[in-house]
């Protein structure tokens, strides 16, 4: 991936030089970049890897995905800590995960801990299971489970060719 975009500013940096223009226009090299975007994409197979535009992509969506799970446990835990009477029940539960890597697994827990409702507190020796706290297990399990895999998926899109 960095491979391909550094072809990719390359080609925009040589379309600018040889537009030979009298200065440096933002305009010319986003027009040699676009192209660069072309090229590339005709020629990624050659590279091996996936073209770098789609992981970019994967991780906007990886972000948007983060955003939308943070706003509705917000929302959650807003409507759980204003309730006139707390009604909850915390405990920890155990998850098995498919990550692979330490890079995955970190991305993992950590999105899971900046979520509010679950910490991720312990990782087991092998590093496969995770140890899981919840503000309120009985109701936030399923969708903690829910958000886990979603954001299984979405990493794996972004980490892995």
């Amino acid at each position: 991936m960095p491979a391909q975009f550094l072809l990719n500013i390359t080609i925009a940096f040589l379309w600018t030089l040889l537009m030979d223009e009298d200065a440096f226009y933002p305009t010319t090299f986003l027009t040699g970049y676009l192209i660069g975007i072309g090229i590339l994409f005709l020629m990624h197979r050659f590279f091996g890897t996936k073209f770098y535009l789609l992981r970019v992509f994967s991780a906007l969506k990886l972000l948007l995905i983060f955003i939308s799970e943070l706003s509705q446990s917000s929302l959650l835990i807003m409507k759980q800590i204003l309730s006139p009477k707390l009604n909850i029940k915390p405990g920890i539960f155990t998850y098995e995960h498919s990550m692979e890597g330490d890079y995955e697994l970190t991305t993992l827990a950590l999105l899971l801990t900046l979520t509010p409702g679950s910490v991720v507190m312990e990782v087991s020796p092998d590093g496969k299971v995770f140890y899981i706290h919840a503000m309120d297990v009985e109701s936030s399990r399923d969708s903690v489970l829910k958000s886990i895999k979603v954001f299984e998926k979405a990493i794996m899109e972004v980490t892995r060719n």
